[in-house]
């Protein structure tokens, strides 16, 4: 554990005491969001994202201890390990090396050199491999009964065995494997019997570019081409490159005996060297692209998870189909339905007017304060429809992207939240509750199913798993939860919680009636002090007796907060309440040795905006009237629009056509964009310009460049 506070410090540029603390608290049950937001003094202020990285890391090195010990177990019952060959196992600081030290010893199938070693021929491989210029003799390793029919056989299984000796050598393989990292090319090909119906690879058909520089999207994209058969790849370097390498390291000599070497080098690299470390490459350039793409999606999901909320508004959310009509549901400021019904105002002008009459005498029972109309099929045109009603301007009209609500339709969930209702209206209802608070929808969904990646089934899924849980985890403790409305599902998310836990909240909730205090949570079933320490200060409990509860300060620092109250003769509520009360406080009065001036400048802040939500202010949106279509669409036109997806080579944005547009790296700015990241954000308001419109491919292309 000492080696790995060492490594882990010098690879996040923390010190050593900075990770020891970290990892403390993580072994004793901390999450990370606790670590980061309460425990700032201990770790010296290291963020979430550095607290993560040390969990992770902690992982990494920990399988690879136990690969570690998993072969030196192995060598020792096979009587194989010798002193120097441990130390250098015990000092292997990653897996490449590890592996690469136990190669040599590593039980195999039979291969050629194993055939060749039954027959007798090592010591004619020894006597070759020296080179020391003393005449070989293959002749006398013939020998019929073992099948070395003649001297020709006895040379050919020698350079087997020297082969597979030179495919083991610890050097040259780190050599090489250098050569292959720098010097590799990706070579792909098409499949030509399988061409036609894989015409969308048809940019790779006949494609070459150095591995090292090749962008993550486009790996996956060549390796989901060779899984689905349409292409072939390589990714090697310039093989003369790695034989002269070789000739230069093993061929000593240009005699018979160097020149057989020299046989074995070239059989060597071909048939041993050059597989493994392709597959080796391979695998690396995997996993990097999978970390670049499943970055990409977390980033997405973070920006989608902390979109603007509307807030407490009384929504009436519609569902939008031609022929099925729209599913409407009118919801009250806590998102709890209080009606529902079909509309047809996209069929006929009669049944048009029926509809406009529901939506108006609707709004009026149930003092509607805004109006979410679903983005999918005939959603443009129900918008038109409701924009032009006579509504009061006060109610805000705004489509809601409703990618997953279909899915959370079918969802236990919600059959567990509307047993009795139809699929689609707990689909409007998810619009809603959408526009409402998207982090608080959104997290009763799998990440994946909101589409805001790129080659999400093509990476390490359970990778992607890990990094969207732990996005959504970040998300939800960063906002916060009310105890007293939130889901199982959003609970569950809170810091020391989990699922069974959040049931039990709610499940206490419903029996006992809403929390009062968060004291009150140590009376949950098997919600212990530990799990209390974890969650307490993530949760509020807006009108508690205690205005604490509604913020941020953990229960374990209110003794602070009062006693700031009572040196300034005041009470707690008024240092919320009172700006100049809080100006008189200084704050290094009441650093102890557990609390320093990092968690009292984060008490100071809470009281400023108790329960501070950090997401930014709703901004409304509506899409350019008139265009509803992608036969709507002329190159010129300039358009507002959400980006909906951001990517390594760009940005989709929606434009109100039901078919987003592309932005492509090169149209992001009127300047080198390296990343599309650094330009845009999901669910960022843009205005573009359409460059190119392609109705039968469906494909547009738009531009944010001002000329």
């Amino acid at each position: 554990m000492e080696d790995y506070k060492e490594i882990i410090a010098g690879e996040l540029k923390l010190r050593a005491a900075q990770v020891a603390s970290v990892t403390s608290l993580l072994n004793d049950g901390a999450t990370v969001p606790f670590i980061a937001r309460y425990r700032k003094e201990m770790t010296g202020e290291v963020d979430e994202v550095g607290v993560a990285a040390i969990r992770d890391r902690l992982a990494q090195l920990g399988e690879l201890d136990k690969r570690r010990e998993a072969i030196i177990t192995s060598l020792q019952e096979r009587e194989l390990m010798t002193p120097e060959l441990q130390a250098s196992l015990r000092s292997a600081a990653n897996l490449t090396i590890l592996e690469d030290l136990y190669l040599p010893y590593r039980p195999k199938r039979r291969t050629r050199s194993t055939v060749a070693k039954e027959k007798g021929l090592e010591p004619l491989a020894r006597a070759i491999f020296s080179q020391d210029q003393k005449p070989f003799a293959p002749d006398q390793f013939v020998n019929s009964e073992l099948g070395v029919l003649d001297a020709s056989e006895a040379l050919a299984g020698a350079r087997d065995i020297i082969a597979e000796w030179i495919s083991e050598d610890l050097s040259i393989r780190t050599a090489l494997r250098k050569v292959f990292e720098g010097q590799a090319i990706i070579s792909a090909k098409g499949v030509k019997k399988n061409m036609e119906a894989g015409a969308k690879f048809r940019d790779y058909f006949d494609w070459q570019e150095p591995a090292a520089k090749t962008p993550s999207h486009r790996l996956l994209a060549m390796l989901r081409g060779e899984n689905e058969k349409v292409l072939t790849l390589t990714m090697r370097p310039p093989e003369e490159v790695a034989l002269i390498l070789l000739r230069k390291r093993f061929v000593i000599s240009d005699h018979s005996s160097g020149q057989q070497v020299a046989l074995a080098v070239e059989d060597g690299y071909k048939r041993l060297l050059a597989p493994s470390l392709e597959n080796e490459l391979r695998t690396n350039l995997k996993e990097k692209a999978d970390r670049e793409a499943i970055k990409v999606f977390a980033d997405n999901l973070r920006e989608l998870l902390l979109a603007s909320p509307l807030g407490r508004k009384r929504v009436m959310a519609l569902d939008p189909g031609f022929r099925t009509g729209a599913k409407l549901v009118c919801l009250d400021d806590q998102g709890q339905l209080l009606h529902f019904t079909t509309i047809y105002p996209t069929l006929s002008a009669q049944q048009a007017r029926e509809a406009a009459k529901i939506v108006t005498e609707l709004n009026g029972t149930y003092r509607i304060e805004a109006i979410a109309i679903g983005n999918g099929t005939a959603g443009r045109e129900t918008e038109t429809f409701v924009r032009e009603l006579d509504l009061p301007s006060s109610i805000l009209i705004t489509m809601v992207d409703e990618s997953g609500a279909s899915i959370y339709s079918a969802s236990e969930t919600a059959r567990v939240e509307f047993p009795d209702l139809d699929l689609t209206v707990r689909g409007a209802i998810s619009i809603g509750r959408r526009l409402q608070d998207p982090l608080a929808e959104l997290v009763k969904l799998d990440p994946k199913v909101i589409g805001v990646g790129q080659y999400q089934h093509d990476v390490n899924q359970a990778a992607l798993k890990k990094s969207l849980e732990d996005t959504v985890i970040s998300c939800v403790n960063r906002v916060g939860v009310e105890l007293n409305t939130a889901s199982a599902e959003l609970l569950s998310y809170v810091s020391g919680l989990g699922p069974v836990l959040a049931k039990n909240i709610i499940q206490f909730r419903n029996e006992q009636g809403p929390f009062l205090s968060r004291k009150d949570l140590l009376k949950v079933a098997r919600l212990g002090a530990k799990a209390f320490e974890q969650c307490a200060g993530f949760l509020r409990i807006h009108g508690a007796a205690n205005p604490l509860d509604a913020g941020g300060v953990h229960p374990e620092r209110y003794p602070i907060v009062k006693l700031i109250a009572k040196d300034c003769g005041c009470r707690v509520v008024d240092l919320i309440e009172q700006p100049e009360m809080r100006k008189r406080v200084d704050i290094k009065l009441y650093v102890t040795d557990s609390v320093g001036l990092p968690t009292l400048t984060d008490i100071m802040a809470e009281l400023a905006k108790p329960g501070r939500d950090p997401r930014t202010i709703f901004q409304a949106f509506s899409f350019a009237e008139g265009v509803n279509s992608i036969n709507d669409l002329e190159p010129g036109m300039r358009l507002p629009g959400l980006v909906t997806n951001v990517t390594k080579f760009g940005a989709f944005v929606d434009i109100g056509v039901h078919q987003d547009g592309l932005v492509h790296i090169s149209q992001l700015a009127d300047r080198f964009v390296k990343d599309p990241a650094e330009v845009v954000k999901v669910r960022q308001q843009v205005m573009v310009r359409v460059l190119e419109v392609d109705p039968d491919r469906k494909r547009i292309a738009l531009s944010l460049r001002e000329g």
